[in-house]
């Protein structure tokens, strides 16, 4: 029997001032602090089982960057590397990086590396370098504090630059609620030692707010559910 399962989105888009201007600089600073990147290992084949599904944000997230020659842009989180690929291919004349914390992910990565295009090993919770474009298609999730890390990513946007996300919001949907009240039963209660992570994605309210606070220009803040047929509740599992 097949089941349906879904993936709520929240992307949001917004551009630095041509003047840009040291807005909320030490607040981003002192916050920043308190920002990381949660790690662990990925395995490229499992998470390609389900490409098609997790790519479907991303076309939509990209028909929000404004497309300009010769810019400098970075893609936080890109995983293996083939949607970077095509970011790359839509920027006329640009210099691509893409940065993810996975070994695995990157060593698949490197087929899909060309003049334009390349890949290093980084937290995107600690971005030093600025860009044209911040772009991040489901990846910040895995970052905490959102509060700060929004603020420190904006700041690290060129004048006139654009920072274009989508981050995941299924904290709340049925399977992710189930998996947290099974991991408070035994054994597994015991086995992960009682840790339960809060997921740190913000409501669509309070990230506008946030980017309004940076002192933003043309900003694009909404939420999309893509729901997806899978075949059993086994594979709602390979999903999650």
């Amino acid at each position: 029997m097949s089941v349906i399962a879904s993936r709520r989105s929240c992307t949001l888009a917004a551009k630095q001032s041509p003047r840009k201007s040291e807005i909320a600089s030490g607040k981003n600073k002192s916050a920043l602090a308190m920002t990381k990147e949660t790690h662990m290992p990925w395995n490229p084949e499992q998470y390609h089982k389900f490409q098609s599904q997790r790519s479907a944000p991303f076309y939509d997230l990209l028909k929000l960057v404004e497309i300009r020659p010769n810019l400098k842009v970075v893609d936080l989180g890109c995983g293996t590397g083939e949607l970077t690929r095509e970011l790359a291919d839509s920027l006329p004349n640009s210099n691509v990086t893409g940065l993810d914390s996975s070994p695995q992910m990157l060593e698949k990565a490197t087929v899909h590396q060309s003049a334009n295009l390349h890949f290093k090993r980084g937290d995107q919770a600690a971005l030093m370098e600025t860009y044209d474009i911040i772009f991040s298609n489901a990846a910040l999730q895995w970052s905490e504090n959102h509060e700060a890390l929004i603020p420190h990513l904006f700041s690290k946007l060129n004048a006139g630059g654009q920072i274009c996300v989508q981050v995941p919001s299924n904290h709340n949907h049925i399977s992710h609620l189930l998996i947290r009240e099974t991991a408070k039963e035994e054994p597994f209660r015991t086995i992960l030692n009682n840790f339960e992570r809060i997921a740190p994605v913000l409501s669509i309210d309070e990230y506008t707010r946030i980017l309004f606070e940076q002192g933003t220009e043309d900003i694009i803040v909404f939420e999309k559910v893509y729901p997806h047929v899978l075949e059993n509740s086994d594979a709602i599992i390979e999903w999650i």
